[in-house]
Order: C-alpha cells, then structure tokens, then sequence
C-alpha cells in the first residue's frame, strides 16, 4: 500500500535516516513497572510494564538486535500508549534486560518458540485480570522477523491469542540482510552489533568453559562468522546458512491469518528493496507498507531536531482499526 511517510529534507538518505534516531534521545515520562518471569528451562526473562486503563488495549513490544525498553523506537512508542492511556510492555530477549541470563542459549531471529511462550504467559496474565480488552503485538527488527514467524506458524489459531500485529524494519530473509550488513559502510553497523554481541558471548565462555571456540568468536568481523560460531550452535542449528534459512519469516507471510501491518522502508540498508515481498506473495491479511524513506526503525518526521512520532502514531492508527471487533 501506499504510505503517507516523507522524510526530513534535513535528513537526507537510508543511513543518515537510520543512525541519527540513536542520539535523539525520546523525551520519555515513561515509569516502567520491571517484573522477572522464570522460564521452565531454569532462565529468566525481564518484561517492563507501562500501567495505563484496564479497560484500553495492551499492546507488547518485542524490540530489535541488542535492543531493550530504553531503545529510542520503544521509548517513543511507549510514549505514545501513554497518551493514549493504553497499557504497554517490552519484553526482553534472554540477556537484554542489563542483566546476563543463566544458560548457554541467548536470543535469535527465528526464535518462534520463545515468542509463543513469552505470548501466552501474557495472555494467562491478562485473563487472571478479566480486562477483555484487544491484545497487540509489536516487532521490531529482529523481533520483527521471529514474531511474523511465529504469526505464520500459528496460522488459524492464531485468532484466539491476539487482536492484529505489526512488523517494523524486519529481516524477513536473513541471507539477503546478513549479506547487506556485512558490505560496504554497512559494516559500520555491523561492528556496533558485534562489540555487544562478542563481549556477551565470551562472557558466556567464560561461564561454560568449552561452550564455544573463543579464539574465532573474537576474530568474527562478520554477521555471518558470528552467527556461524554463535547463534547457530548455541541454538542447535548447523551454521549459518541453516540458521539464517529456517529463520527467516518471509516464507510464513503467506500464512499469517491475523490483520498484520508490515512496515519497511525501502532506502532501509539493512534490508535490500529488491527483496521484499509483493502484495501477491502474502497472506490477504497482511498489509505492506514499504515508503521509500524511513531508514530502519528510523522515520523521523518534522524540522530539526525532528521528532520520533510517525511511527508510533502510524501503529496506533492500525490497531484502532480492530479495537471493537
């Protein structure tokens, strides 16, 4: 579909459209309320609630690589379910939360499982409070990918968990991204993600000696070496390749059931234009909203110094689309 985003002229292209968000920080009044929810497998997973009416939507985050509740896209979006007086959480990822989660695994892109759990622990929460009130979901990025996955595989069912989705900035064929990142100024994002992601794996190594190869992790200059000596088989893939294949959500468009919104700009460097999917290769329930600008998870809007309000305001129009049905 079309989309009615235009860019800063002050703010000129993919990156520059990408990278300067990072330093806005949102004015933020938002007071999150932390809860830790023990998983079954003996870990932890940290969720920050944002209080509002029980009887408005609750709407979850699942934030981006390396990502949390202080990143600038959940802040402003939270923000924005302030106004709204809609009640809000960001759900951390395994070690994403400020604190080191206890086992080997961590987090991936494809992580469908997780999502399910994480999901239904909200829903089981929300019914012991008998709100009755739309449930929606929000992916960012990373999370974007594993959450349209999961929407895939749920298919029919999905119905009875959640109200409507949205995806933002999305890898939805994780080969075409990694290869992006991993080229040209594009490495230049590609060494921020690796300055967390190899101190947190090492880290690991250190606790489980023998977990990993430590000497080929600390040489990873690539997405690509990381996820072939990290992700992979810490969560029980073959390398790379398989990891990226089985992950990637763009093969479960066509089976998603529940109205989702998929937005990616397409001046995004961490996603190729040529890539993403047309309206005819997706499920009739989804709807794709690809401006030519917005960089990823940027789309700042407004004269200088700019603000961080097109996208929240444009999620909040999608869900209030299905607020009563």
């Amino acid at each position: 579909m079309n989309s009615n985003y235009i860019a800063p002229k002050w703010l000129l292209g993919g990156n520059a459209q990408t990278i300067y968000p990072y330093f806005l920080n949102p004015s933020s009044h938002v007071a999150f309320r932390r809860e830790r929810w023990e998983l079954d497998d003996g870990d932890f997973v940290d969720i920050d609630w944002l209080e509002g009416a029980l009887n408005k939507p609750l709407v979850v985050m699942f934030h981006g690589l390396e990502g949390n509740s202080r990143s600038h896209y959940a802040l402003s979006m939270m923000n924005q379910l302030r106004e709204q007086n809609w009640r809000g959480a960001v759900i951390h990822f395994r070690g994403c939360s400020g604190q080191p989660n206890r086992l080997p695994r961590a987090y991936h892109a494809g992580d469908s499982m997780e999502i399910d759990w994480m999901l239904r622990r909200v829903l089981h929460q929300c019914e012991s409070q008998k709100s009755g009130m739309p449930f929606y979901v929000i992916g960012i990025s990373l999370g974007g990918n594993a959450l349209l996955k999961w929407l895939g595989e749920q298919g029919g069912q999905i119905n009875k968990l959640i109200t409507a989705a949205v995806a933002v900035s999305a890898p939805l064929d994780l080969a075409a991204a990694g290869k992006a990142l991993d080229s040209g100024f594009n490495q230049f994002y590609t060494r921020h993600f690796l300055s967390s992601l190899k101190r947190k794996a090492l880290e690991k190594h250190k606790r489980f000696p023998g977990l990993l190869d430590a000497k080929a992790v600390a040489a990873s200059a690539t997405l690509y070496e990381f996820d072939n000596h990290v992700t992979a088989p810490l969560h029980g893939f073959r390398d790379a390749d398989e990891y990226w294949s089985k992950s990637s959500s763009k093969p479960w468009l066509q089976h998603i059931q529940v109205p989702t919104l998929v937005i990616n700009a397409r001046n995004d460097p961490f996603m190729p234009a040529h890539v993403l999917p047309t309206q005819e290769k997706v499920s009739p329930m989804v709807i794709l909203e690809f401006p030519e600008q917005g960089g990823h998870v940027g789309f700042m809007q407004g004269i200088f110094p700019g603000q961080l309000r097109w996208l929240p305001q444009r999620i909040i129009e999608f869900f209030k689309r299905y607020e009563y049905l």
